[in-house]
């Protein structure tokens, strides 16, 4: 190429040489002979500069080449560096220290609404002890392993221990309708299955159905809470159950937020809880007045009406126009296991509280349909779970910071 570019300026000469040969017999051959040279010498200069700028580029194209290649091979060792092993290094120390709490919280919580309820988890809790040893020593692949086999220990025993504490069945009459009033334990046969069920029956028309504070107004943490029979004493109910769902002191995971509840609730003085969080206004509700009861399916279906007796939301709806509308869903895994589940239901102007035992939620739900209810809401259950009717027929629990009673009107 540098050869070819060098050339180039000869031939264009031997070409101006051979044009100007006519004129070099005419004219003074002297003057020709000079000009010719003159010309001569001008395209050798020009050669000459071709040939610098090219050998000058060519030059810059291998410094930017060794540049390039001195980079790329800086890059390749940068990446092999130590700080580069060492960050990744502790990216996966931290996904497996998030994984490690997230799921040891789980498990430490499943054991906390055991305990809530005065049940022996006296086998667990060496268990539980070994994960966070091998946490706390970063031995996180068997800390995971051990996880496991607890959270299976769990599902093994729970049923058992939740199965031993609920209320013995052998005296109890098998009727799958509700009582007329007052308090029934009966067994109910659902499916070929048979589930024991605490509840208590009033009628609209005689009872108002309030929900009771333990706070006045709303709170975000550290928020007050109190044992069920006092909800039930100082507002003068004959029956009370557990509210809606919140967040426990206990639970690691509601720091920042403890004993605070997010859903709708009009409390018996008028308060309306939590209006101005939207977040949870597609969950369903339940309105009492005098002689009525309305479950909807969503909170932002009804306005700030003190008109009426009691108010509050909660999750799931699981039966609504005598027809079961939940369906279990793997995001909620604590409603598929067995334990003592809640309700607060209507059949016309009757209306219900009570609990389904060794059930899971869908269970809950079919029993409710095969009481022949119009309408059923679950409220909160495992540690908070709650039943006062002359004194507790499930619980006391933890104490919670609001509660569904049943007044005489």
């Amino acid at each position: 190429m540098h050869l070819t570019t060098f050339l180039f300026p000869l031939t264009v000469n031997i070409v101006i040489i051979s044009y100007f040969n006519k004129f070099y017999r005419t004219f003074n051959r002297k003057v020709v002979t000079v000009i010719l040279l003159l010309i001569t010498l001008s395209a050798i200069g020009l050669a000459a500069f071709y040939y610098k700028s090219i050998s000058d580029l060519t030059a810059m194209d291998l410094s930017l080449q060794k540049k390039l290649s001195e980079t790329n091979k800086e890059l390749a060792d940068l990446k092999n560096v130590d700080q580069v092993k060492i960050n990744q290094n502790l990216n996966d120390e931290i996904k497996n220290i998030n994984s490690g709490y997230k799921n040891s919280i789980s498990a430490y919580e499943k054991i906390t609404d055991l305990k809530a309820q005065k049940l022996d988890t006296s086998k667990l809790d060496p268990k539980y002890a070994d994960v966070v040893r091998l946490l706390a020593d970063k031995k996180y692949s068997s800390a995971s392993a051990k996880l496991a086999d607890l959270n299976t220990e769990i599902e093994k025993v729970t049923p058992k221990i939740v199965a031993s504490a609920a209320p013995p069945a052998a005296n109890a009459p098998q009727s799958n309708n509700p009582p007329g009033s007052g308090f029934s334990r009966q067994v109910v046969s659902v499916d070929g299955q048979n589930y024991t069920v605490d509840i208590v029956a009033a009628d609209l028309n005689s009872t108002r159905v309030i929900v009771d504070t333990a706070s006045d107004s709303d709170c975000r943490n550290n928020c007050p809470t109190l044992p069920l029979a006092t909800y039930v004493s100082r507002s003068g109910a004959f029956a009370g159950i557990n509210g809606s769902f919140f967040c426990p002191a206990e639970y690691p995971s509601c720091a920042g937020k403890t004993n605070s509840f997010d859903t709708l609730v009009m409390n018996k003085n008028k308060h309306y809880f939590n209006s101005d969080n939207n977040v949870y206004s597609t969950l369903p509700l339940a309105v009492f007045s005098a002689g009525s009861a309305r479950f909807l399916g969503q909170t932002l279906s009804w306005g700030r009406d003190t008109g009426v007796d009691g108010v509050i939301a909660n999750y799931p709806l699981l039966v609504s126009g005598n027809n079961i509308v939940f369906t279990e869903s793997p995001n909620e895994p604590k409603f598929g296991g067995k334990g003592p589940r809640s309700f607060i239901a209507n059949k016309g102007n009757m209306v219900y509280m009570g609990y389904v035992y060794s059930a899971s939620m869908g269970e809950s739900a079919k029993v409710m349909r095969a009481m022949g209810f119009e309408n059923a809401l679950n409220m909160d259950e495992g540690g908070s779970s709650a039943l006062w009717y002359g004194g507790y027929k499930i619980g006391p629990g933890r104490n919670i910071p609001n509660a569904v009673l049943f007044v005489r009107r």
